[in-house]
């Protein structure tokens, strides 16, 4: 018996003989066919004979003293040629929608701190400008997002380096920023009752600390041992909107990033942190490298670039 299931061989055709076809078919004649074409009517006859011949399926036509008529065959490829012509069309109008950054897609991550000021702008800013592309974004931190880089789950990740780390390689860093610190204290402290310029975190040397766990974290223990000193860490609190909460109670002081700087409650001040030993945290938007970027990445690398500039640098206290 037969397998009615074999593999049918697929015959090499030409959209330029499917849109002949079509067209003849909705005009019902040749001529007309031809001059809406712009063609001559021997150019859409070829055509129409080169399908029927790589077909082997007989005429698609029935030739009429009056224009024609779809047979058979022809009216069983009518909604084949169609989808093939549309679906060919759709991608080429959305090939050139990617290339103009007019549409297509942008999957991006971006770590928690960077949400609170650097992606928002970018992210307003992008879609201002490309309202049609598709975006979608992650929070996680660094080690996390570069695992869904590489794995093409994303298009781009804003990452950072912190406590003078050697950038991750296998990637392109678009650096986007150098992060001032700032450190956070309650509004009626001693230090934030002037404006006295960047302080030196060795003055809070006796302090008690608030960070993210019961060791010091990288950027407050680098930063501390740059002057001299290991941090007494007296209050756990990973979140920084609840450390704020204990800063404000005059339970302790702790670092805050540029970053969260726009982000500060109003009874709790940032005093710029003289720290000579470089910036804590560099930002980068990263790519894989040797994967060519689409030109919605690239716009958005541009957008994130413009919102960096409005991420304060200036030593001074902000209440």
């Amino acid at each position: 018996m037969p397998n009615s299931h074999a593999p049918v061989d697929v015959p090499d055709l030409s959209t330029v003989w499917l849109r002949a076809f079509l067209e003849v078919a909705r005009q019902g004649s040749f001529t007309v066919a031809a001059r809406t074409l712009g063609w001559t009517q021997s150019a859409v006859s070829r055509q129409v004979s080169s399908l029927e011949g790589a077909l082997s399926g007989g005429p698609l036509f029935d030739r009429l003293p009056r224009g024609v008529r779809l047979t058979e065959a022809g009216r069983i490829l009518v909604p084949y040629a169609q989808a093939v012509v549309e679906a060919l069309q759709g991608a080429g109008h959305e090939l050139v929608a990617l290339r103009e950054v007019a549409g297509g897609r942008l999957r991006f991550g971006a770590f928690a701190t960077a949400d609170a000021a650097l992606v928002p702008h970018a992210l307003a800013a992008f879609r201002a400008r490309h309202p049609k592309v598709a975006v979608t974004r992650e929070e996680g931190f660094t080690p996390v997002l570069l695992e869904r880089l590489t794995a093409g789950h994303l298009d781009l990740a804003v990452v950072s380096t912190t406590g003078g780390g050697i950038p991750p390689t296998g990637y392109e860093l678009r650096h986007l920023l150098d992060e001032s610190l700032y450190v956070a204290v309650p509004a009626g402290h001693p230090l934030a009752a002037v404006d006295r310029g960047p302080v030196r975190l060795g003055h809070l040397a006796d302090a008690d600390w608030i960070s993210g766990g019961s060791r010091p974290e990288g950027t407050l223990l680098d930063a501390a041992l740059r002057q001299g000193f290991r941090p007494r860490v007296a209050h756990v609190v990973g979140e920084w909107t609840a450390k704020q909460g204990y800063v404000a109670a005059g339970l302790g002081v702790t670092l805050v990033p540029a970053l969260a700087a726009e982000s500060v409650r109003p009874d709790v001040a940032l005093l710029s942190v003289l720290d000579e030993g470089g910036p804590a945290r560099a930002v980068y938007a990263a790519t894989v490298r040797g994967r060519s970027p689409a030109p919605a990445v690239e716009a958005f690398v541009g957008a994130l670039r413009e919102a960096a500039e409005r991420i304060p640098r200036a030593s001074r206290t902000m209440a």
